[in-house]
């Protein structure tokens, strides 16, 4: 006898309308991020109530976000405003400095074969061990501040930059040299072009790296400042204001990141890689 075959069942429309919707939300950019942090928060959150966690150890989130408001936003402002002020003045003199002084060690060898090891011992150099030395040196105000985050953000500027200016097509320069175009054309519409995807890149380290450099000059001498009010916080034991400090210093750092993507999309949309 013929063995019987069952028909193999069949997928029902709600699965497939199921299947449907979550390979559709599975391509909405940024989803899978933040249902990852809204269950890493709910998890935080009901972890610290279940155990019972002082707060003075680790807060809850519901805690921290109700700092906001016992603080006042006009004194969240204060802080803010000086830390940024401090970070964009410090990465803006880094890139007055770094993308000149990367074109010169492209120009002479000798400079760069000198300055680049003096570069990296700057670097290597903890800025927290010389901190203090720059802030007596300098006195109190923004000019120490300044300083060191400038310290903090300039090396990677100068290190892409002479690695996006050294990447120039060797072709393109011996067709510029063979119609005898002068150094200064070679560098600004061959050369500097060809750098600029290496340039945003690090600007995108260095504009998260100025908000660190702010708050550690913060820590070493400041009246005012997220890193200055996360330090006062922290020696009275109220964790959950030195974390709403934490929260904001994030988000100042996420939205300059994306201010700096978006100044490349505007200005210079051809140096973005080509999607796929």
């Amino acid at each position: 006898m013929a063995q019987e075959s069952w028909p193999a069942p069949a997928v029902t429309p709600f699965r497939d309308a199921l299947a449907a919707a979550l390979r559709r939300a599975g391509q909405i950019p940024g989803l899978a991020t933040l249902l990852t942090l809204a269950g890493t928060v709910a998890f935080w959150e009901v972890a610290v109530r279940l155990f019972a966690v002082p707060s003075y150890l680790l807060p809850a989130p519901s805690a921290i976000l109700g700092t906001f408001g016992v603080i006042g936003w006009d004194r969240w402002a204060t802080h803010i405003a000086a830390t940024l002020r401090v970070a964009l003045m410090g990465f803006g003199l880094s890139i007055l400095i770094a993308i000149p002084l990367a074109v010169l060690m492209m120009r002479v060898q000798i400079l760069s074969r000198t300055l680049y090891p003096l570069l990296v011992v700057i670097q290597s150099t903890p800025v927290v061990a010389i901190a203090p030395i720059i802030i007596v040196v300098l006195g109190a105000g923004d000019a120490p501040r300044i300083v060191i985050t400038t310290l903090i953000t300039f090396f990677p500027l100068v290190v892409a930059t002479a690695t996006g200016l050294a990447a120039t097509p060797p072709e393109l320069i011996e067709l510029s040299r063979s119609l005898r175009a002068p150094g200064f054309r070679e560098m600004t519409q061959i050369r500097l072009p060809f750098a600029v995807p290496y340039i945003f890149s690090a600007l995108k380290i260095s504009i998260t790296l100025a908000v660190i450099g702010a708050v550690v000059a913060e820590f070493c001498a400041a009246e005012a400042g997220v890193g200055y009010f996360i330090q006062v916080s922290t020696s009275l034991f109220k964790l959950p204001q030195a974390w709403g400090g934490l929260l904001v210093l994030a988000a100042m750092s996420l939205a300059l990141f994306q201010t700096v993507i978006l100044v490349q999309r505007l200005l210079f949309p051809w140096s973005l890689p080509k999607s796929r």
